[in-house]
């Protein structure tokens, strides 16, 4: 199939990245922390209609019931769609994985994922690594498609592949123009590891009101938002964006056919700080 005009590596129809398992995720996805059920409910089948096909939860978010509600309310098939969910820290481990993985499955009224990952390394606990070798075994099992990481660094990355020989699909991580990873992103690169990037238009921050994105955003007739998820797309990560505003899902999706220039490109680069919003170490974090 032949790409389109713009040199950002996705394939017009479903506008996909091929993972190293030689799966496609969607190039944007909708986000629902920190939404309650009934929020992720209304959302997700608002969501699902207006053409999104991916769908980010956590069972840590609360919200896996609300989502799978939503799935069925859209009346989408779910063979269109991309479910992601995670697995928390208090469950790392062995039996523990699938146990919480059993009930992930139940709460979204699926009986597989498309993509499951380990929420944090919780390196202190280290067992992030017998969780790994679990949730190839649930993937060799069909009850998970692809398996992937969540605010891991190269250093527990490479652990896992030299513990297990497997290399994660995804490492899904705070990626923003005021904190744009460039290392991780050059090892994922290296490693065939889709970016994915959570609190996409920043984490409390003003980054939306800076005056250069303004600036772009006037330029190309676009929102303040819309460029910072061109930003990504063209950077080549994969934004999971969180909104309720069913005007600006409908923005946040309106992100094809049209492209930065060299010189947006390079002021967005500009924009970086190496600053967290969240403030959260992945060698320090504990999440149960």
């Amino acid at each position: 199939m032949s790409k389109d005009k713009h040199d950002d590596g996705l394939e017009p129809a479903g506008r996909t990245h091929v993972m190293r398992d030689s799966h496609r995720i969607p190039a944007i996805g909708l986000g629902t922390y920190p939404m309650d059920d009934a929020e992720a409910e209304a959302n997700v089948a608002e969501a699902l209609m207006l053409g999104y096909r991916m769908v980010d939860t956590a069972v840590n978010y609360g919200n896996e019931t609300g989502v799978g509600r939503g799935v069925d309310a859209s009346g989408v098939p779910r063979s269109e769609l991309f479910l992601t969910t995670k697995l928390p820290g208090r469950d790392h481990g062995t039996d523990s994985v699938r146990r919480s993985l059993e009930g992930s499955l139940r709460r979204l009224g699926t009986d597989y994922l498309d993509l499951y990952l380990i929420h944090w390394p919780n390196p202190s606990v280290d067992r992030y690594v017998q969780t790994w070798r679990t949730m190839l075994e649930l993937r060799d099992e069909g009850l998970v498609r692809s398996v992937g990481v969540s605010n891991f660094t190269p250093a527990h990355i490479r652990r896992l592949v030299a513990e297990t020989g497997e290399t994660p699909a995804v490492n899904q991580v705070e990626l923003h123009p005021q904190y744009q990873q460039e290392r991780l992103r050059a090892f994922h690169e290296e490693q065939r590891i889709i970016t994915q990037a959570w609190s996409p238009l920043g984490r409390k921050t003003e980054i939306l009101k800076h005056e250069w994105i303004a600036r772009i955003a006037r330029e190309t007739g676009r929102t303040p938002a819309q460029v910072i998820l061109r930003w990504h797309l063209q950077s080549r990560t994969v934004p999971v964006p969180k909104t309720s505003d069913t005007r600006r899902m409908a923005e946040n999706l309106d992100v094809f056919g049209w492209e930065l220039d060299e010189k947006q490109m390079q002021r967005m680069r500009m924009l970086h700080t190496g600053l967290s919003g969240s403030g959260y170490d992945p060698n320090t974090h504990e999440e149960m």
